[in-house]
C-alpha cells in the first residue's frame, strides 16, 4: 500500500471485553452498536477464544465492516464500522 493510500482510522468509541466469556462479547458488541448511528468506527478488545469467529461471523451477518483485526498472544483486537 502507498503512503498516500493509507488513512487514519478515528475510533470514536472503545469497548473492551477482555475477562468475558461467549456469549457475553458478542452481547455487548451488538448493545454498542445498536446504540451508534452509521457510519461510527469502533474498537473492541477481546480475550475470549470464541470471540475471533463469533464477532466476525456477526459482522457479517450484519453488514458491519471489519476495518482492522489482529491478535497478539490471548488478545483480539477488533476495528469494526457500522455500515448499516
Amino acid at each position: 500500500m502507498e503512503e498516500s493510500d493509507q488513512k487514519l482510522i478515528e475510533i470514536e468509541v472503545d469497548l473492551d471485553t477482555t475477562g468475558l466469556f461467549c456469549p457475553e462479547p458478542l452481547f455487548q458488541v451488538k448493545t454498542l452498536s445498536d446504540s451508534l448511528p452509521i457510519g461510527k468506527t469502533y474498537k473492541v478488545l477481546a480475550d475470549d477464544p470464541a470471540a475471533e469467529e463469533d464477532l466476525a461471523r456477526w459482522a457479517k451477518r450484519t453488514g458491519t465492516e471489519i476495518i482492522e483485526f489482529s491478535k497478539e498472544g490471548d488478545f483480539l483486537t477488533f476495528i469494526f464500522k457500522k455500515l448499516k
